[in-house]
């Protein structure tokens, strides 16, 4: 079977966005493409078809594939809950906590696990497109590694590197690269990409000549900046968007562990609405029409550094002014009366008082729940999204339902008079119908259409650019496909 490692020169090069073309550029060609990312560190995850969860960048490149997505793309997903520590979550379960240097001692026992979900994908498939993480120019990180090379060279997959040359230095990092990987990970690097140029290309050619002259890499091409990438899901890195002045604003505190943040993507795509993120020591907006709470990977964590920026008392005086709270999963859980961890699943064990909002409590207890879930607003909007969350809810505010399953069974809460209100779902403004609910109660017309009509457009035109920016054929021969 055929494959390529999308490996790159650093964090946030695009490798991401790249093999999500690539997938359906190949996958416009007829084949029976997947995607696979061995090792991932993300708190922006996604729900599987077969109940499990990975990075939302597998999904997404799932999506450009138009296959379902399953455990096996993303075999190992590292989820950060503190500075030092994540969770391990290991073909979409979690198997524990683990600190950075036990985790490094430990990551190597996983290759197993990661190349027998290759082997699983590639059986399966005409092409498997594997995307690295980080640079595997970090040559402190070789030992035991499953995310670039030491994948690579266990699974024989050939690679591509990308630098950016946006952060400028890009012949600096593909040479430099080849001059500190061991020998034979650097034989395993068949070619090498530029991404996010921004002018006349052939400025660069006598650079890309001088990167094929000191590396000996094949020059597989270079892509300009796309423009449609930024109407994709981010994974990592949130993107701040000058105010627009809209009529309607919608304010989000940037909590420490914000997760699943590319929930709030309908929203920044909506012409009546200012979606502002709120960075820390910044006090919440005073005339934003609703503040939303949004997914976090640390609950009580979150909700003590929430404290500490002074945002309780913010959102206090924007409830009192008759403003709007929305929270999401873990911001759901904020609204609350309380909030305990007893077993420390997200960090060290413990409670602390909830921000009063709503007449519910959570308790961190049980497994996680991962699923698919659809139905209608109380309003009567059908929305479609997932949930993904640890902790069970009780309270008399659970008695006025946000939402109906079309299980029938009631989720989420709403105050009494209307103005807060959360749910466990993410997703919710995918849908045009619920967005536009959500709207109006602010006084905002939306321009309406499902979410993921368009970020399936924006693929199209993704594979397309890359079409005319990279040599395909090039890259084809190296992944082994037959012409």
């Amino acid at each position: 079977m055929a494959a390529l490692m999308i490996q790159g020169c650093g964090s946030d090069v695009g490798k991401s966005v790249l093999v999500a073309g690539l997938c359906r550029l190949f996958a416009n060609r007829g084949l029976k493409v997947a995607p696979f990312k061995p090792q991932n560190m993300s708190n922006n995850a996604a729900v599987t078809a077969d109940g499990g969860e990975i990075g939302r960048a597998q999904a997404l490149q799932a999506l450009a594939c138009r296959v379902p997505p399953t455990v096996h793309m993303n075999p190992v997903l590292l989820k950060p809950q503190s500075d030092t520590g994540a969770q391990v979550v290991v073909r979409g379960k979690a198997v524990g906590t683990f600190e950075a240097a036990a985790y490094q001692a430990q990551k190597g026992a996983w290759l197993e696990v990661v190349l027998d979900s290759f082997a699983r994908l590639e059986a399966a498939h005409d092409l498997v497109l594997v995307e690295g993480a980080g640079s595997p120019a970090e040559t402190n990180l070789r030992a035991g590694d499953i995310a670039n090379m030491g994948f690579a060279r266990a699974a024989g997959v050939p690679v591509v590197l990308v630098g950016d040359i946006d952060r400028g230095h890009v012949i600096a990092a593909l040479v430099g690269a080849h001059a500190v990987l061991d020998p034979d990970d650097a034989a395993m690097i068949k070619g090498f990409l530029i991404n996010k140029f921004r002018g006349d290309p052939a400025l660069f050619d006598s650079g890309r000549a001088e990167i094929v002259a000191r590396t000996g890499w094949r020059d597989c091409g270079m892509a300009p900046w796309l423009a449609a990438a930024r109407r994709l899901p981010a994974e990592d890195a949130l993107v701040f968007d000058p105010s627009t002045g809209a009529k309607t604003m919608i304010a989000v505190p940037l909590l420490s562990r914000i997760a699943n943040f590319d929930d709030l993507d309908p929203l920044r795509a909506e012409p009546q609405v200012d979606l502002v993120f709120v960075p820390p020591g910044t006090a919440l907006p005073g005339d934003a029409d609703l503040v939303i709470l949004p997914g976090t990977k640390s609950t009580l964590a979150d909700l003590a550094f929430l404290r500490v920026q002074g945002w309780d008392i913010d959102l206090a005086a924007h409830v009192r002014r008759g403003g709007r709270v929305l929270g999401i999963c873990g911001g759901f859980q904020m609204l609350g009366r309380a909030v305990a961890d007893p077993l420390g699943l997200e960090g060290p064990a413990g409670s602390a008082p909830g921000l009063g909002l709503l007449d519910i409590e959570t308790v961190l207890a049980g497994d996680k729940v991962l699923a698919p879930t659809a139905g209608r607003l109380t309003g009567g909007a059908r929305f479609e999204g997932y949930e993904i969350h640890l902790g069970r809810t009780s309270g008399p505010g659970l008695a006025r339902p946000f939402l109906v399953g079309d299980d029938g069974a009631p989720g989420g809460a709403v105050s009494a008079d209307g103005a807060i209100a959360g749910a466990y779902v993410h997703g919710l403004f995918n849908t045009g119908e619920a967005r536009a609910a959500l709207l109006a109660q602010l006084g905002a017309a939306s321009q309406g259409g499902d979410h993921g009509a368009a970020v399936d457009a924006a693929l199209d035109e993704l594979a397309l650019a890359l079409e005319q920016a990279f040599d395909i054929e090039a890259l084809a021969a190296i992944a082994g496909l037959r012409p």
